[in-house]
């Protein structure tokens, strides 16, 4: 009873660190956010207590209602084209074993490249004067597009550039997920005459479901609160059609100092991600039975 008690205060002891630096990395900022986004708060002015009227003025906001549909839409654009991608590439990979060390290799520089580096390469391609982007398309006989400047077209081109960069790292994910099946079950679809589509849709797929959700949940934390590339790129622009929840709770916190309702659409914005995980995760163990 002693030695068990003893273990106990042992393991006690040992993750104690660990919570320690959870509560002040994690814990506290987050409860400090909760607590400015109660108070009508700018720089240079004493907070006070606003009974939650920061969540009464982002309802009512219609550049917050635009940020949510352009967060929305960039995730499921995004997510649906890295998924798929993803999943065609590590089938490839995983049925030419003879290159897949090598472009396994090459894959991961895509998205070990810090968000500054690829959004300024790729500011440079997309140029509408002298990018390759522009130049590739006159060379076909296509017209030239501003996207990066253009309305239409700017949160399909930033989803683009997304996906190239990430795309490698969910290849990667699932071709550790079909490396793990079983080849007797492919060998018994082969007896039966079963074909490659049948073999796909039917046996692949569903056995290969979870690690897909696993990849849609990693993805998808990142890209509920996209950041990084936008602003480098587009800063939120032309106009507001890229501005998400997460550039626009900076313009309000960084450019407009008014930290109270900035930190309440930084609270939002968490929720939304902190839901679809929960939702994935409860999807994943669905699948996984």
């Amino acid at each position: 009873m002693s030695q068990s008690i003893g273990t106990r205060g042992q393991l006690t002891a040992l993750s104690m660190p660990a919570v320690v630096f959870t509560v002040i990395m994690i814990a506290f900022p987050f409860a400090y956010t909760v607590w400015f986004s109660l108070q009508a708060f700018s720089f240079g002015k004493t907070p006070h207590f606003n009974f939650g009227m920061n969540y009464l003025q982002m309802v009512q906001d219609p550049e917050f209602w635009n940020g949510l549909k352009v967060t929305l839409i960039l995730y499921l654009v995004s997510l649906t084209a890295q998924l798929v991608l993803g999943t065609y590439i590590a089938l490839l990979l995983h049925g030419s074993k003879k290159l897949s060390g090598i472009v396994r290799t090459l894959m991961i520089s895509p998205f070990v490249l810090p968000p500054v580096v690829v959004g300024m390469m790729w500011l440079v391609v997309l140029d509408p004067s002298i990018g390759a982007a522009n130049y590739l398309l006159t060379a076909v006989g296509l017209p030239r597009s501003d996207w990066l400047a253009s309305p239409t077209w700017v949160i399909a081109t930033v989803a683009m550039i997304d996906t190239w960069q990430w795309t490698p790292y969910v290849a990667l994910i699932v071709l550790g997920g079909l490396q793990s099946l079983s080849p007797n079950v492919y060998e018994a679809a082969q007896i039966d005459g079963a074909s490659r589509w049948n073999t796909f849709w039917r046996i692949t797929l569903p056995m290969l479901a979870p690690t897909l959700v696993t990849a849609a949940i990693l993805r998808s934390v990142d890209l509920l609160r996209f950041f990084d590339i936008i602003y480098i790129t587009t800063m939120g622009g032309p106009g507001n059609a890229s501005n998400t929840l997460n550039i626009y709770g900076f313009r309000e916190g960084f450019e407009l100092f008014d930290i109270g309702y900035a930190s309440a659409l930084m609270i939002t914005l968490s929720a939304i991600v902190l839901g679809a995980v929960m939702v994935l995760t409860q999807a994943r163990k669905r699948v996984a039975w």
